[in-house]
């Protein structure tokens, strides 16, 4: 596994272990315990896991991660923190590219779920490898949005995208620009300028992985 892959999966996992299985996460409806269920699922169960992104798949998927929610606590955390050489998602070839996003992100689902949380001091490689990420992200996600929006990463680079009208400027470290893309808008620290109704539709936008 790439270093900034297995440096989150460990630290998330030992935030797992510390707070239980019934501590609150930003995912609404999510605790601990299901959160872990969904990396499990994510890693262990190929046959369930398209329904992260597919709809017609969505429900078997659900009923799988209940299935797996059920186990035992420790268990879930275990798996979590070492993932089978064989998952698509997890193996040497593919953990830096499928990994470095995702469990960081998750980290940060448990982390800024705690009162008093506050940003972490990110290793700038591992800010640079999120950039990496966050742009193709924006790319996709903002592809339609009716603005002329500017991307910007101080330090990393920037983007322009959405097709066209008012113009919007998403300014953030690139870790809290990740977040932000994938619908942790409420939690992201970013600057955003522009028309308030504008920015308004953007901070409320069903952005999501």
């Amino acid at each position: 596994m790439s270093r900034y892959a297995r440096a989150e999966r460990q630290a998330l996992a030992d935030l797992l272990l510390a707070l239980g299985p019934d501590a609150p996460t930003i995912n609404e409806g999510w605790a601990t315990r299901d959160l872990a269920a969904h990396l499990v699922l994510r890693e262990r169960r190929p046959d369930a896991a398209g329904g992260i992104l597919l709809p017609p798949l969505r429900g078997y998927a659900e009923r799988v991660r209940r299935g797996l929610a059920a186990r035992p606590y420790d268990e879930l955390v275990a798996q979590v923190r070492r993932p089978p050489v064989w998952s698509p998602v997890s193996n040497p070839l593919t953990d830096e590219l499928a990994n470095t996003m995702e469990f960081f992100i998750h980290h940060e689902d448990v982390r800024r779920a705690s009162p008093g949380w506050q940003p972490r001091d990110l290793a700038p490689g591992l800010q640079a490898a999120l950039w990496k990420r966050a742009a193709p992200m924006a790319r996709l996600a903002l592809r339609r949005f009716p603005a002329d929006l500017y991307v910007q990463a101080p330090g990393h680079g920037e983007i322009s995208v959405g097709r066209g009208g008012d113009r919007l400027r998403l300014v953030g470290a690139p870790a809290e620009l990740a977040l932000f893309l994938s619908g942790r808008q409420r939690v992201s620290r970013v600057q955003l300028d522009g028309p308030p109704e504008a920015a308004g539709r953007l901070r409320t936008a069903g952005l999501g992985m």
